[in-house]
C-alpha cells in the first residue's frame, strides 16, 4: 500500500478514535447530568481523557508508524495505549479532590473497548480483502544477487504483504535463494517486466560496474516500470549509516540515531516522566524514608550518596543513590569489587536488589538521566576508558540511564578486562542506534525479571 493510503489510514484512525471517545463521553455526561451535583468535575475528566489518549497513542507511535499494514504491531500498540490510558483515568479518579463514580469510568472504558475492537477488526478484514484484489497488488523484481537482495526480500515479506516478489535477474546461473526464482540475465529484466506486469525493479548492482543499467532504467521508465537503485555503501562504511536530505543533496551520517528526531525525544521524555512520577508518588514516597532510617541505623553517615558522573555529551551531573558503602576517601576513585569490605550489611542487600538506584528517578525527572540508557561512570573512569576503547565516548550521545541494554544482557558491575568494557560499550551503542519505545519497555521488564531472579554481578 503506497504512502498516500498509509497517511489516509493514519488520519482515519486518529480522527475516529477521538470522535468515538468524545461521543461516548458526551453520552455519559448526558446520562449522569441529572444524577450529580458536580457536573464540572466530570467535564474536566472527559477533557483529561482526550489528552490522556493522545499522549498514550503518541507515545506508542500508534498513528505515527509507517507499518499500519502490520496487523500484529497495530493490535499490540492499540492494546498498550489502552492499558496506559486506563492507568491515567484511574489515577485521575483517585487523585481528584472529589471522587468520580467508578461506574462512570467503567462504562466509558467498556464502550471505548467495544469501539476499538470493532474499528481494528474492520480494518484488518478490509485490508485482508484488498490484499486479494489486483488493484492493490504490486509485483516487484530484483537485479543482482547479493546480501542487499536478501535484506530487501526479508523486509518486503515482513512489512509489505501486498507486494509479490517475482524473482531475481542476474547473469549467474543460480540466484542462491531457494525460495526466489532466477528469472533471467540482467539484460532480460525490462522485457520480462513488461510481459509479466512487474511494476518495480530494484537494482542492487552498481551502474559504474554495469553501465547497461543506465539504458535499462531509461527503457523501463518509458514502459511505466519504476527502476530503483539500491546503493552499496559498505565500500567506505562498516556501520549502518543514515541518509538524510538537505533539499536534493543526500547527507550520510556514520551511524543511525533515532533519538535525534524531536518526536522520538518527546516520546522518550513522556515515558520517563510518566513512569518516574508513578514510582515516586506511589513507591518512593513511603519506601525511601524507611530505607533512609535503616541506613542510618546500620552505619554512620548520610542516608544518601551523591557523586559527579558523566552525562549526555559528557556534561557532568550529580547522581543520587542510597548509600551502600561505609564512608571512605576512595568513593570517587575505586569501583566496587566483589566482597568489597567497604559495603555495609544493609548495603549488600540494597545493591543486590538494585534498591540503591531508586533515588535516581529524581535525576530522571530533573532531566539529567533517562530510565533507559548507558550507565553513567565516574569522571575518572570516563577519562580512563576513553583511552582504552576508541568508541567509548559515543555512548555519551544520549542521556545515561538507571538501567540499560548492557545491564540486562549481563554486562554490569566491575570491569576487570578490556573485553568486558568493549562488550558493554557495544551494547550501549547498539541501543543508541536501534532505539524505539518498545525497546525501552522490553528493558524495563527484563530489568525487573533479572532483579527477581537475582544477578550474580549485583554486588
Amino acid at each position: 500500500m503506497n504512502s498516500r493510503y498509509q497517511n489516509l489510514y493514519k488520519v482515519f484512525f486518529a480522527f475516529s478514535d477521538l470522535f468515538a471517545l468524545n461521543i461516548i463521553n458526551l453520552a455519559l455526561l448526558f446520562y449522569i447530568e441529572k444524577e450529580t451535583s458536580n457536573y464540572f468535575l466530570y467535564t474536566i475528566f472527559c477533557i483529561f481523557s482526550n489528552i490522556a489518549w493522545m499522549i498514550c497513542s503518541y507515545t506508542t507511535a500508534m498513528y505515527l508508524t509507517n507499518r499500519l499494514m502490520n496487523f500484529k504491531r497495530l493490535v499490540t500498540r492499540t492494546l498498550t495505549s489502552f492499558i496506559f490510558y486506563n492507568f491515567f483515568l484511574f489515577l485521575f479518579g483517585q487523585l481528584s479532590s472529589e471522587s468520580i463514580s467508578m461506574s462512570f469510568i467503567f462504562y466509558g472504558l467498556a464502550a471505548f473497548t467495544v469501539f476499538l475492537l470493532f474499528s481494528r477488526l474492520s480494518y484488518i478484514l478490509l485490508i485482508t480483502y484488498l490484499y486479494k484484489t489486483e488493484e492493490y497488488k504490486k509485483k516487484i523484481a530484483f537485479i543482482g544477487c547479493n546480501s542487499h537482495v536478501k535484506t530487501l526480500i526479508d523486509h518486503f515479506k515482513a512489512n509489505h504483504r501486498s507486494m509479490l516478489i517475482a524473482g531475481i535477474f542476474d547473469d549467474k546461473k543460480q540466484s542462491g535463494l531457494v525460495e526466489i526464482p532466477l528469472l533471467g540475465g540482467i539484460k532480460d529484466c525490462v522485457r520480462y517486466a513488461k510481459e509479466n506486469k512487474i511494476t518495480d525493479l530494484y537494482s542492487t548492482l552498481s551502474p559504474k560496474s554495469h553501465p547497461i543499467l543506465y539504458n535499462l532504467a531509461e527503457t523501463a521508465e518509458k514502459s511505466f516500470i519504476r527502476f530503483k537503485f539500491v546503493p552499496d555503501l559498505s565500500e567506505f562504511m562498516s556501520n549502518k549509516c543514515q541518509i538524510d536530505f538537505i533539499e536534493d543533496t543526500p547527507v550520510i551520517s556514520v551511524r543511525r540515531e533515532p533519538l535525534q528526531d524531536m518526536s522520538a525525544r518527546i516520546k522518550k521524555r513522556i515515558f520517563d516522566i510518566a513512569i518516574s512520577s508513578f514510582i515516586l508518588l506511589f513507591i518512593l514516597s513511603w519506601l525511601i524514608p524507611i530505607l533512609a532510617i535503616l541506613i542510618k541505623l546500620d552505619s554512620k553517615g548520610p542516608a544518601f550518596f551523591t557523586q559527579v558522573r558523566s552525562g549526555k555529551n559528557n556534561v557532568p551531573f550529580r547522581v543520587i543513590k542510597l548509600r551502600t558503602l561505609k564512608e571512605n576517601i576512595d568513593a570517587d576513585n575505586l569501583q566496587v569489587t566483589r566482597n568489597d569490605q567497604r559495603i555495609t550489611r544493609l548495603g549488600r542487600f540494597l545493591r543486590r536488589t538494585n534498591l540503591d538506584e531508586l533515588p535516581q528517578f529524581i535525576n530522571v525527572l530533573a532531566g539529567d538521566m533517562s530510565i533507559i540508557g548507558s550507565r553513567p561512570h565516574m569522571l575518572k573512569h570516563t577519562e580512563e576508558y576513553s583511552k582504552i576503547y576508541n568508541d567509548y565516548m559515543v555512548r555519551h550521545f544520549t542521556k545515561p540511564g538507571i538501567t540499560g541494554w548492557a545491564q540486562v544482557n549481563g554486562y554490569r558491575g566491575e570491569i576487570n578486562e578490556t573485553s568486558q568494557l568493549v562488550k558493554r560499550i557495544e551494547h550501549d551503542i547498539w541501543y543508541m542506534e536501534n532505539w524505539n519505545i518498545w525497546l525501552d519497555f522490553k528493558i524495563v521488564f527484563l530489568t525487573i525479571a533479572r532483579t527477581i531472579q537475582g544477578d550474580e554481578k549485583a554486588y
